[in-house]
């Protein structure tokens, strides 16, 4: 049973996003039997391509998704440079844990209350700066460029890739590298770039892939802080699969293919620009200058991963003053007058959201850590092998495929099988986007356990099933609990998934902030992004100190 554990995990993966494809491909080509289309063709291309603003809006995706990742993956580089082997290095680190539990929802909407013509920063400003007694007429959020979501999504992906790239400076030996470079008189900066950073960027390519791919479709941060008119091509997509003319499902599948080839020549494009990269920097990198760690650079740096981390606390700050305020005129700075009133009244209606929210996260969190478990035990018990090796990166599919490209079509089979708008239909859409990073977040710490812990307890005659429930589980308990933490912390950002799954009868604290956000009341907004990020919190702080808690009672069985 162990040894299928892997063949099942990809099975698990690829046969609902194999058939979600499928499922999508044929309304796409005018195959829906329900719709009373039965033809084979292009037409609903054709009909998608001749649609107001559509093309504008596959060159806001490709843009914002482009812009996205390279600004991401030059911050990371740049601060690691910077930082890495520094305090502020180690702080950096220990942030990260709350902006990654932090879904995407929230913090797109606590950015859009700073940086709104009516927000933080403008009352901070006004009127002893700017002049400005009423909310001045200017397209900051929603602006036509989706600048504005480029910079929403970059409080999450920095924070991502720079999680992403701690781990792959431990499979580098990146102290060591840094070490030597400096011995030879590199400059600290400069030896990170030229060193390490050619060394990191192949093993944290998938996840920049994973936030390119990301970055060109999603849809909550886009309807919260992206344009509108027309808007991204995934959230044009998304309104047509939605729309009360069910018969525009037809050109919306077309356009939901059109996001999965726009995203593909996306990161085929990065990938030529990689390898073109590598030979005109090859001289650079081997030039042998060894640079200067200038102080003017390094504030520079700092003070930029210092306003990545101000406007994520900022945006945490202003959905607590709204929730709070009990009227909140312009241009005050701060509430004229507080009151917990909105907290009662939208605390019995957080009832239904919390619920579906706590059982699809821990539904889809165990399943994910169970066969994720499976497969790295039977990867050192038998070892991986190579047909595996070569498919594992399978797991990150999901990642890579654009969700609207495949979650019509899985909701048709839902269909099919009577299981759309049911707990367990939510719980599997989650567990394809929960699994890899539970798997991110779990294989190296297995992995590098010390193996002689596992022999000494064989040799006493512990069987491989004792080993791994009273040896390994006990001695990971904390990369499993903090695996365990990211898994339901991806699983409460996901808003596609249960809007598709559930069929809209399943209501999550995200798919109500979401709706909420674009509507008139930021105080109830704030009520429900501050639930929907602290719930991840909550349960990371439990795993967390449950790991602990374990820790510290195998340390008082440790002879004096």
């Amino acid at each position: 049973m162990l040894r299928a554990a892997p063949w099942l995990t990809l099975g698990i993966f690829l046969l609902p996003v194999g058939a979600g494809l499928f499922g999508t491909l044929l309304p796409a080509l005018g195959w829906f039997p329900a719709l009373g289309a039965r033809g084979l063709g292009l037409a609903e291309f054709v009909r998608l391509s001749a649609m107001p603003g559509i093309w504008r809006a596959a060159v806001l995706s490709l843009l914002t998704g482009l812009l996205t990742a390279l600004l991401s993956l030059g911050i990371t580089a740049l601060v690691c440079a910077r930082a890495h082997g520094s305090r502020l290095f180690l702080r950096l680190q220990a942030s990260l844990a709350p902006m990654l539990a932090a879904p995407y929802a929230a913090v797109a909407i606590g950015f859009a209350f700073l940086v709104a013509p009516s927000g933080l920063f403008a009352r901070l400003l006004s009127p002893w700066l700017t002049g400005w007694a009423v909310p001045p007429d200017l397209l900051v959020v929603h602006d036509s460029w989706g600048l504005c979501m480029v910079a929403g999504m970059l409080l999450k992906t920095v924070p991502y890739l720079l999680f992403m790239t701690i781990a792959a400076l431990d499979q580098v030996r990146g102290a060591e590298g840094m070490a030597v470079a400096r011995s030879l008189g590199y400059a600290g900066p400069t030896a990170w770039l030229r060193v390490i950073f050619p060394q990191v960027y192949p093993q944290i390519r998938l996840p920049v892939y994973a936030v390119l791919a990301f970055a060109m479709s999603v849809v909550d941060v886009g309807i919260i802080l992206g344009p509108t008119t027309p808007p991204t091509l995934s959230v044009a997509v998304y309104r047509l699969f939605t729309d009360r003319d069910i018969n525009l499902i037809l050109p919306a599948s077309a356009g939901a293919l059109a996001q999965l080839a726009l995203v593909a020549g996306a990161v085929l494009l990065w990938r030529l620009c990689e390898r073109l990269a590598a030979t005109r920097l090859r001289g650079f990198l081997t030039s042998g200058r060894r640079g200067r760690a200038g102080r003017a650079g390094g504030a520079a740096v700092g003070g930029l991963a210092g306003l990545l981390w101000g406007l994520f606390g900022l945006g945490m700050l202003a959905l607590v003053l709204w929730s709070l305020a009990g009227s909140w005129w312009f241009p005050d700075t701060l509430p004229g007058k507080w009151s917990l009133r909105i907290w009662q009244r939208t605390l019995p209606d957080l009832g239904w959201p919390v619920w579906n929210t706590l059982a699809v996260g821990l539904l889809s969190t165990g399943l994910s850590l169970a066969l994720v478990l499976g497969c790295l035990e039977n990867e050192a018990r038998h070892g991986l092998a190579p047909a595996a090796r070569r498919t594992m990166w399978l797991l990150y599919v999901p990642l890579l495929v654009p969700q609207i490209a495949f979650l019509f079509g899985l909701q048709t089979f839902f269909v099919r099988l009577r299981l759309d708008g049911t707990l367990v239909a939510v719980a599997f859409s989650h567990t394809l986007f929960v699994l890899p990073y539970v798997f991110l977040s779990l294989a190296d710490p297995w992995r590098a356990l010390d193996e002689r812990y596992v022999r000494s307890a064989a040799c006493l005659g512990a069987s491989p099933g004792r080993i791994f429930w009273r040896v390994k589980l006990p001695l990971l308990a904390r990369p499993v609990a903090f695996a365990a933490a990211v898994g339901f912390a991806v699983s409460v950002a996901q808003y596609l998934p249960t809007v598709f799954a559930g069929a809209g009868r399943l209501p999550t604290l995200t798919t109500e902030a979401v709706t909420l956000a674009s509507g008139g009341d930021r105080r109830v907004a704030g009520v429900y992004a501050l639930a929907q990020s602290a719930l991840p919190l909550a349960f990371y702080a439990l795993a967390m100190s449950a790991a602990a808690r374990r820790r510290s009672a195998r340390r008082v069985l440790r002879p004096a």
